[in-house]
């Protein structure tokens, strides 16, 4: 099947809109949380997101409009973690994010069991993509994109020395912060597409992949991006192809692409 008749279908012309914008989003922020060694932050938001849209659909709530304001709750409380010399960061993340996993869980098993819209949040559907999916998706990330490219320097900054920005007068907390809640922001919007249990792994890959083969900040930023794109759309079109999960087709394209990464910086060394 071509992929114009692939694209012919509405479901698929959605996911592919969303699913580009999402995965550029990802890319540009995965960068800066994992230079600012945060990554784990991802993982753990991406939990709460889950615990939070099983509240929701209990609830009777839109998942989407419920969980933003959640996650972006979350993503403040668990960056004053993490900057926290009094908490040991990965193990309070680490908590967080298994509560907030198990809450999902205990939600689900006492109100309306694993449905299919509980299904398709954990690990993602093409299908799942509403119109208003799409709409709120390419309105959020519009604005986060905006801001990244709007506060670009400052964040390049903050990621490589806060302790030299702190010195030239920088508000490197308000900067952190700005950085939690785009990523908050992010992984709620790819939760219908990617699954909430996979959602971060968009975040992680495409930095790794782009920090193997460039040394310059802006370099791994352009690679990481072409990167989470490209495999987007490849995880998409063999997941149409080959009737397997968008999800975990999307990670395996950036799984393989990374070990390719690996071996390309192992000859050049």
């Amino acid at each position: 099947m071509s992929l114009l008749q692939m694209l012919s279908f509405p479901f698929m012309q959605r996911a592919l809109i969303a699913g580009v914008l999402v995965s550029l989003c990802c890319a540009l922020l995965g960068v800066s949380l994992v230079l600012k060694r945060y990554s784990m932050i991802g993982d753990g938001l991406s939990h709460v997101s889950f615990g939070a849209l099983a509240i929701a659909v209990a609830l009777g709530f839109t998942p989407l409009y419920f969980s933003i304001p959640v996650v972006v709750l979350a993503a403040f409380f668990l960056l004053r973690m993490a900057g926290n010399p009094r908490w040991n960061s990965d193990a309070a993340i680490a908590a967080v994010s298994a509560s907030s996993l198990a809450v999902g869980i205990m939600v689900i098993s006492r109100t309306t069991g694993m449905t299919t819209d509980v299904d398709n949040y954990m690990f993602g559907s093409v299908l799942a993509m509403s119109r208003a999916d799409v709409a709120l998706s390419v309105l959020v990330s519009i604005a986060v994109l905006s801001l990244f490219v709007l506060f670009y320097h400052k964040l390049f900054a903050v990621t490589f020395d806060e302790s030299f920005s702190r010195a030239a007068g920088l508000n490197v907390d308000r900067y952190n912060t700005l950085l939690a809640v785009l990523t908050a922001l992010t992984i709620v919007l790819g939760m219908r597409m990617m699954g909430a249990m996979l959602i971060s792994s968009l975040i992680i890959f495409p930095a790794l992949t782009a920090m193997r083969l460039f040394k310059s900040f802006r370099g791994v930023i352009l690679c990481a991006a072409v990167t989470s794109v490209s495999c987007f759309c490849t995880g998409l079109t063999v997941s149409f192809v080959c009737s397997t999960p968008v999800g975990a087709t999307v990670v395996c394209a950036n799984l393989a692409l990374f070990l390719i990464s690996c071996a390309v910086s192992a000859l050049r060394r």
